[in-house]
């Protein structure tokens, strides 16, 4: 009998890519399975933002892990995949997040005034709130990281959906697909909205919550500030509390999302249609108060689903069961290097970090 291929990957989000690029880096045989184009589901657009700020110390340890693992594989690929710009956050949360950042340790944070956050956010109206800066942050580079992360792997991507994976009576896990059936001594699952299907059939009920997301993308108005950092506004002074925002490449558009989502049903349905107009619209609002160096008007909508976990909004976990791993979790785009490396020293028999097993609630407010 030929030797068995060692791990499946699916889904080929920024999870499952870091995932079966970590596999490479360890010399294991890798097959990456994406129904679609990589990067184009939960993982899709321009930007997003590296933060190391959070509620939980172990959550805040594991991102500056991740931040060099991101420094590491942009060498690797000649590629730059966060900007150096920093993140500023606002509002109340501020003072209590930077004495956690500073009490872990290792990361170039800080708090600003007024005039250090004009200087690093040129865009912001007027704010005399608590605010800090996160040197070690910056705006993701989505596009540049899933093309070159696919590029790296090649034809270890396939475009196939998987409809079902399963363990086997002699210990190996079979892989359906649209177009076939294959066996692998273990499978990683890390297919967002799919995940929790994936895993019911392996007797798994994964707490995951789906909802719907909204991201609009600016212009800059007049031209492009040669510096702008990501943010964060908790603060409510400029009519919402939970507001990102990050710099597309070049600093001539902006994206800015709500962190408010819009809950479905169990099938995929929406109680409200109109709740994602609504969404848009308050963004619209925002923008022309908080932002007043862009263009109130998109020119970018983005609609995406997002799957969060009860304990946190940046809950993750990592499930198991008979040699399948389910990752789950929401705002993993920041923790897909390390992520990946975590899975896949899971996947090759080095043992789950006990901070990813689900009764760890990594994320959960300290």
């Amino acid at each position: 009998m030929d030797r068995i291929p060692e791990v499946a990957v699916i889904g080929a989000g920024i999870v499952g890519l870091c995932t079966a690029y970590a596999l490479v880096e360890r010399s294991a045989a890798v097959r990456l399975y994406e129904s679609g184009v990589p990067g184009h589901g939960q993982s899709s657009g321009q930007s997003r933002i590296f933060r190391h700020a959070h509620d939980d110390a172990r959550l805040v340890e594991f991102t500056r892990q991740g931040r060099a693992v991101w420094d590491e594989w942009a060498d690797k690929l000649g590629a730059e995949l966060v900007s150096q710009d920093g993140v500023v956050a606002l509002g109340t949360p501020v003072p209590e997040r930077l004495r956690i950042l500073q009490d872990v340790g290792g990361m170039p944070v800080r708090a600003v005034d007024s005039t250090e956050l004009r200087a690093r956010m040129p865009l912001l109206a007027d704010y005399q709130g608590p605010a800090m800066l996160d040197e070690g942050g910056g705006a993701i580079r989505t596009r540049t990281a899933i093309e070159s992360l696919a590029g790296a792997l090649g034809d270890r991507v396939v475009t196939e959906e998987v409809i079902s994976v399963h363990p086997t009576d002699h210990g190996t896990v079979e892989v359906l697909s649209a177009a076939g059936r294959e066996q692998y001594a273990t499978a990683v699952v890390c297919a967002g909205l799919h995940t929790a299907r994936l895993a019911r059939g392996v007797g798994l009920s994964l707490p995951v919550q789906p909802a719907a997301h909204v991201r609009l993308t600016f212009q800059v108005g007049g031209a492009p500030p040669q510096r702008v950092a990501c943010l964060q506004d908790s603060s409510g002074d400029f009519g919402e509390v939970g507001v990102y925002a990050a710099p597309y490449p070049g600093n001539s558009r902006y994206a800015v999302g709500l962190s408010q989502t819009v809950q479905v049903r169990e099938d995929g349905s929406f109680a409200d249609p109109h709740a994602l107009v609504a969404l848009n619209d308050r963004a619209r609002v925002y923008v022309s108060r908080a932002l007043p160096g862009l263009d109130p008007e998109p020119v970018e909508y983005l609609h995406c689903w997002v799957t969060s976990l009860p304990w946190s909004e940046d809950g993750m976990a990592v499930w198991e069961a008979d040699g399948i791993f389910f990752a789950a979790g929401h705002n993993l785009f920041k923790q897909a290097p390390r992520l990946g490396r975590a899975l896949a020293g899971a996947a090759v028999g080095e043992g789950l970090e006990e901070d990813l097993r689900p009764a760890a609630a990594l994320g959960r407010p300290r």
